[in-house]
């Protein structure tokens, strides 16, 4: 070598070596890692912007799926202010759904929102029912009940409404339309005017009986003159379906019916006659016709 010349500069990392390797794997990961932060970000903010959409002022959104469903009823409750309204269809609650509702309203309870509640009569002949409505009331829940059929309703802060999404009970709908939460609310308030309070006793069901029985036998009437069979009025009112046909057995006795073909036919006929004749006025003597 001439010493005028400078040394060969001899690469670090030989080509191939698994230095290198390793350097341009690191360098690719570490723009993974880049591109990954900058599409989650990207994502987070589309997912926020349609969550802001989907829960602004005017959207209906759907849930499906009873865990989700129950999030959302949870969420729904846990933000209420003011006021809810809730309305419990299909008869005597089993205690797992009502224990669920009971732990979803506690907490607005104890911060002061008021609450009214709708069930059917058959609800006072359940002890999971009789139960809630006892916890609920020692909160100032005021609680009353229908004979007939409603569905599952849920108003707070006359904002939200929540309504079942689907026939299968495992879906539900998100209201925050103004117009259609009004119209929900007054449902619930024409449905709360008809209706009895249902004050906490420990009672046995035979007491209770005489407070509600006179409905249930009135609304079986009407269903019967319709013509619904006893699964469809067991449905509608939350009875057993021993249950409607003890009453119908009864009314059968009561009517001297043989079959329920007659029954309904005596029943349509004295609802019939006890129906009040409208008077049609008659024209001044001389009048034209």
């Amino acid at each position: 070598m001439s010493l005028g010349s400078s040394p060969t500069q001899q690469p670090l990392t030989p080509a191939g070596s698994p230095l290198e390797s390793l350097l341009r794997i690191a360098d690719t990961l570490s723009s993974l890692e880049r591109y990954a932060t900058e599409t989650a970000g990207q994502l987070v903010l589309a997912e926020d912007t349609c969550a802001e959409a989907a829960e602004a002022p005017g959207s209906i959104r759907y849930v499906e799926g009873r865990g989700a469903v129950q999030d959302a009823v949870d969420e729904v409750l846990w933000r209420a202010k003011r006021e809810i309204l809730t309305s419990h269809p299909d008869g005597p609650d089993p205690a797992p759904p009502l224990d669920e509702t009971w732990a979803a309203v506690h907490d607005p309870l104890t911060r002061g929102v008021v609450m009214r509640t709708l069930f059917q009569h058959s609800a006072r002949f359940s002890e999971p029912t009789k139960k809630y409505v006892q916890q609920v009331m020692s909160y100032g829940v005021e609680v009353r009940t229908l004979p007939e059929f409603f569905d599952r309703l849920v108003v707070v802060d006359g904002e939200v409404a929540v309504i079942p999404g689907g026939e299968h009970g495992h879906s539900a709908a998100l209201i925050r339309d103004r117009a259609v939460v009004a119209f929900l609310g007054d449902v619930f308030e024409r449905a709360w005017v008809r209706a009895e309070r249902f004050p906490f006793r420990p009672v046995r069901a035979a007491d209770a009986a005489g407070e509600v029985v006179p409905d249930l036998r009135q609304a079986i009437t009407t269903l019967l003159i319709e013509g619904r069979s006893d699964k469809a009025i067991a449905r509608r009112l939350g009875m057993s379906l021993r249950s409607v046909q003890s009453h119908i057995a009864s009314l059968r006795e009561q009517y001297g019916a043989q079959h329920r073909f007659q029954l309904g036919y005596e029943m349509a006929r004295d609802a019939y006659a006890a129906a009040p004749t409208v008077a049609v006025p008659t024209a001044p003597a001389g009048s034209a016709p």
